[in-house]
């Protein structure tokens, strides 16, 4: 058995070259609308995508995933470079690589795993809605707003711009450009054939659209790719790097580090599942992702993260080492070094439309579903995180899921459940604590102990009492002089009290998802 899953998953030069070649078609259009996505020319985000694929792929801890460009760090690139200019995104982008290569080498990869489940669905949500907002207006061939809320309240001007088009705008000729994109890319993932399901539909929805543009010469916006490829590079200035200590700018640095590193870890966690080969080295992933966004800033290019949606298709196209992530960043090397004409003929209302598609798509329904499992609460962190993104920043957004979670937590842990258990002749009660008893449950237990009456047996069980603090051992204590009192007897593990008073309180595993 273990003989033939050794031949299951032992690599062959065949599958790794079929396999990087569909890799590289799913990334070639996200790299470039990622990019346009972010406000940066679309070759740094096939720089990106060369990086990812060559360096740090080659030395990654999780072989079949794919790192390049990724939405969901579009929306704070887009930010990061309104407020400090573009010249200051590659030293905050080194400086984010560097926090995330220490958070490999001193092993904390898998904390940065530890997130709440509802936080991150609510971020993936709002980038998706900043995401399908501000590249709504790109579809069109006009200039998105500064702010995501701003976005989607000129989303309605904006069709009606489209629609009775002014002042011989084309306004109307990108739209109907990134319509036949959706819909050419929702008809091939609905009604492609077996043959050719590995081909992806953003690729031939963005060849068609293509062709139309160019047999019709149709007057839009075209991708600006320089001829070349180091002409996309932006070294950083000396002038740019004191400015990194500024607080505002470290912050923003923490962040992309933050939300890189969770992105890249949760996805390798993902592609675990979907091959029976080697797992996930988590912190050699983190230090792999690292070195890239420190390379990748070094560029002036795009942050990357390990990325789902590439890789899943990696995994699907039969890859089974590392090899087919790193020659589709050898495509994309040689794609815009030999042709970088061919792309220049790609509309950019093509590539904002795979974009608005990638944002609706982040907004996941079922996500919403498995929170509501777990009750009201993982929802309002859902709603509270998606809000938040989208009228404030991401950070923000973020922060507000992060201390609604933490909120949450402490209320578990202070949580006492009690439960009362007594005979038919009420001679014998049974009080039976689940739980934390702490000083805020101590009103409601010391009303359960007053009512007990005059010569009853009080059994109190602690076997699920995780903790209690001295407020509560004094009840207890004070209650067992009032029960000899009044004729009853209270029955009691002082040595068990004594103990989880001096331990930590933790919720068991017993406890539902946040």
């Amino acid at each position: 058995m273990r003989n033939l899953m050794s031949l299951k998953n032992k690599p062959s030069l065949t599958n790794e070259l079929s396999a990087s070649f569909v890799v590289f078609l799913v990334a070639l259009p996200l790299c470039m609308g990622i990019a346009i996505a972010s406000g940066v020319p679309p070759a740094r985000g096939i720089v990106t995508g060369i990086v990812g694929g060559l360096i740090v792929n080659a030395f990654s801890g999780s072989p079949l995933l794919v790192s390049g460009p990724a939405a969901g760090l579009a929306v704070i690139v887009a930010e990061l470079i309104r407020d400090y200019g573009i010249e200051m995104l590659g030293p905050i982008l080194m400086l984010a690589g560097l926090l995330q290569f220490l958070a490999g080498i001193f092993k904390t990869g898998k904390l940065f795993r530890a997130m709440s489940p509802a936080v991150i669905y609510g971020m993936l949500a709002g980038i998706g809605v900043l995401i399908l907002g501000s590249q709504f207006h790109v579809m069109l061939d006009d200039k998105p707003r500064t702010h995501g809320i701003d976005n989607l309240i000129a989303i309605p001007s904006a069709i009606h711009k489209a629609v009775f088009p002014m002042d011989g705008s084309a306004h109307h000729i990108a739209a109907l450009i990134g319509i036949t994109t959706i819909i050419t890319l929702l008809l091939w993932e609905k009604f492609k054939p077996r043959s050719l399901k590995l081909i992806p539909g953003a690729l031939i929805a963005v060849t068609i659209a293509t062709i139309i543009a160019q047999v019709y010469g149709l007057p839009l916006k075209y991708v600006d790719v320089p001829s070349n490829l180091l002409e996309a590079i932006q070294l950083p200035s000396l002038n740019s790097l004191p400015r990194l200590i500024h607080a505002p700018i470290l912050l923003e640095a923490m962040a992309i580090a933050f939300i890189a590193s969770a992105e890249s870890l949760l996805s390798a966690a993902a592609v675990d599942r979907l091959h029976t080969g080697p797992r996930t080295d988590f912190d050699r992933e983190l230090a792999a992702q690292g070195i890239g966004n420190m390379l990748c800033g070094f560029c002036g290019a795009l942050p990357m993260t390990g990325v789902i949606v590439r890789s899943s298709v990696n995994v699907e196209a039969g890859a089974k080492s590392r090899l087919s992530a790193m020659l589709h960043g050898l495509w994309l090397l040689i794609l815009v070094i030999a042709a970088p004409s061919l792309l220049r003929m790609i509309p950019t209302s093509s590539l904002a439309a795979i974009l608005v598609y990638t944002g609706y798509k982040l907004i996941e329904v079922e996500h919403i579903r498995q929170l509501r499992k777990y009750g009201r609460f993982p929802l309002v962190i859902f709603f509270a995180t998606l809000i938040g993104i989208v009228t404030t920043e991401l950070l923000t957004g973020v922060l507000i899921g992060i201390v609604l979670t933490a909120v949450l937590l402490i209320y578990k842990m202070s949580t006492l459940n009690i439960q009362t258990l007594s005979d038919r002749e009420n001679q014998r009660l049974d009080i039976y604590l689940e739980g934390a008893a702490t000083f805020v449950s101590l009103p409601k237990l010391a009303s359960i102990l007053e009512q007990v009456s005059p010569g009853t047996e009080l059994h109190i069980h602690l076997d699920k009492l995780a903790y209690i603090d001295h407020s509560c051992l004094d009840l207890f204590s004070t209650c067992a002089k009032q029960q000899e009192q009044i004729g009853s007897t209270l029955i009691v593990e002082w040595d068990g009290l004594v103990e989880r008073n001096r331990k930590i309180y933790t919720p068991g595993r017993s406890q539902a998802p946040v």
